[in-house]
């Protein structure tokens, strides 16, 4: 029998990590211009790549009509195994599902080690780990007879938890018994685990756990009592109830999800997480002041494509907002328009891997906890907006005059403020631009070049009235919105400032929603728009107090 013949290789990936003066990192500098050339980038190709290896004899191969690879990730640091999430495809582009790991989609997640019994022909692979691992990938050749075996060594090129950055993925499907493998392999921190939804209750006939939280390696945490109303109005997430809300017996449009939403505040310790902006309650959620945050980086921003349409959603202009990036830019469009209106909402991520074909932790969001991470601090600063969300870029340890995202800025009336951002980044795709963004308006793209000649400050913005504002870095990446943003920073002059035109849109949004509601006249009926009614008052209150265009 003959040995397997194997190419492996890294992604080209240029990992910008500016230092910033008096701040920690392990700046490796900045690799050519516009990150696609330059000796830099040439280097870090090269030093990147592995050599085509004939291996030493095989062993006996397990299967008569195929052959027999045995994988095995092994952590560049620690020099031990470590769980990674792998994409394997034969040569019709096929999914390989290997038996007893947890596989989803197009992907499965391996213990530090994973033997595949194939069938003769080419294969290729992806292996991941997050997105603070580069990215090996590579090719191999399936012979009858053959049986081979190939270690990898996973680089890890930031460690944000070191940073005081902590993850989480706050939607998903997957088994609770499969989480702590999934996210290990993802090297993910909190997960709560969806359970329930709507007609969906496994608690209905089993013990509720006394205790919902497990700690496992020192540091991950995941609850496996998250549950999920979606409906005719969109969907919203719930995180640390004792028991699930009452919903299986909804209908589509009746109980309003805002009547659940109102029922979950009684318990303190609830987190209410908008899954995403367009959603047609959305406005009527944020109108009864339940709502802790919102879905900016979600699940319709996948990994290899974009599922380009709203849902049952509002739908977006696709002349102002085409395909490929428009629904992500939608989303965003939506969340600047709700801090236009001197609303405080931090942003949030979500993959919806087991309903959607994401991995887990593809779309998370990053939480300053400092060096120790509990449970309770983790949401708690989620809820201050002391966060990053991303599904590729790194937006390292942001600042704003010193503070974090979430931090509001005052200044008597008649007064202003000066304030200027620093950050690192690191990157696996190319980056042109960071880009700074005031009261809903791009106010600078720098490229990051000119960003790192500066010692990893942005130009400094100045405000004479109320606002907010935040960093962006997106990618240039041709099939889906990828891309990393800060929360936001508030400025506080004298009143907040309230946005005429973003007041005018959600109270318009509300009468649109109205209008859909698919019941007929009565009590049912009267009983969801009461909610509605409410939010219009709330929008026009809004407008009322309007003080900005």
């Amino acid at each position: 029998m003959r040995p397997t013949r194997i190419r492996v290789h890294g992604t080209c990936e240029v990992c910008v990590q500016q230092r910033v003066p008096g701040r920690r990192g392990n700046g490796l500098g900045l690799v050519g211009p516009r990150h696609r050339g330059g000796r830099g980038a040439r280097w870090q190709f090269a030093a990147a790549l592995a050599l085509v290896a004939w291996f030493a004899p095989p062993r006996d191969a397990t299967a008569a009509a195929g052959g027999e690879f045995e994988i095995r990730a092994i952590d560049d640091q620690t020099k031990q195994p470590i769980a990674v999430r792998m994409h394997v495809k034969d040569a019709q582009g096929k999914p390989v599902k290997p038996a007893k790991l947890p596989f989803w989609h197009d992907h499965f997640v391996m213990p530090g080690k994973a033997v595949l019994e194939l069938r003769p022909g080419r294969y290729t692979f992806e292996m991941e780990r997050g997105p603070e691992y580069r990215i090996r990938t590579g090719h191999f050749e399936i012979r009858r007879g053959d049986a081979d075996n190939r270690e990898l060594v996973m680089q890890r090129f930031v460690d944000m938890k070191d940073e005081g950055w902590w993850s989480g993925d706050l939607h998903i499907h997957r088994p609770a018994n499969e989480i702590e493998l999934l996210m290990l392999g993802e090297d993910l921190h909190v997960a709560p685990v969806i359970t329930w939804w709507n007609a969906n209750n496994p608690w209905a006939a089993t013990d509720i756990p006394h205790s919902p939280v497990t700690c496992f390696d020192r540091n991950r945490f995941y609850h496996v009592l998250a549950g999920e109303d979606e409906r005719a109005g969109g969907a919203l997430l719930y995180f640390n109830l004792r028991r699930p809300l009452p919903i299986a017996a909804a209908e589509k449009e009746s109980p309003s999800s805002c009547e659940y939403l109102t029922l979950a505040r009684e318990d303190p310790a609830v987190h209410v997480d908008v899954e995403k902006p367009f959603w047609w309650d959305m406005p009527a959620w944020i109108a009864t002041g339940h709502v802790d945050s919102i879905g900016l980086c979600n699940n319709h921003m996948q990994r290899d494509k974009m599922l380009d349409n709203e849902a049952w959603g509002k739908p977006r202009d696709r002349i102002a907002f085409p395909a490929p990036h428009g629904n992500g830019l939608w989303s965003q469009a939506i969340y600047y328009q709700l801090l236009d209106c001197g609303l405080r909402i931090p942003p949030s991520a979500g993959s919806a891997s087991g309903v959607l074909p994401n991995p887990v932790g593809y779309n998370r969001v990053y939480v300053h906890c400092g060096p120790t991470l509990t449970y309770d601090a983790w949401w708690k600063n989620l809820r201050a907006g002391q966060v990053v969300v991303t599904n590729g870029p790194l937006i390292r340890d942001p600042r704003l005059n010193g503070e974090l995202p979430g931090h509001v800025f005052q200044a008597d009336a008649g007064g202003n403020v000066q304030l200027q951002a620093t950050l690192n980044l690191s990157i696996r795709e190319p980056v042109d631009y960071l880009e700074v963004v005031k009261d809903g308006v791009v106010v600078h793209q720098v490229r990051l070049q000119d960003w790192a000649d500066s010692g990893g400050r942005l130009p400094p913005v100045e405000f004479d009235r109320s606002g907010w504002m935040l960093v962006r870095a997106v990618t240039g990446n041709p099939k889906t919105y990828r891309f990393a943003s800060t929360g936001p920073w508030y400025v506080e002059i004298g009143d907040r400032r309230i946005s005429r035109k973003a007041a005018q849109f959600f109270f318009d949004w509300v009468y649109e929603r109205a209008r859909r509601i698919e019941l007929p006249a009565g009590e049912q009926r009267d009983a969801v728009l009461k909610y509605h009614r409410a939010a219009r008052d709330y929008w026009q209150q809004l407008l009322n107090e309007a003080n900005a265009e």
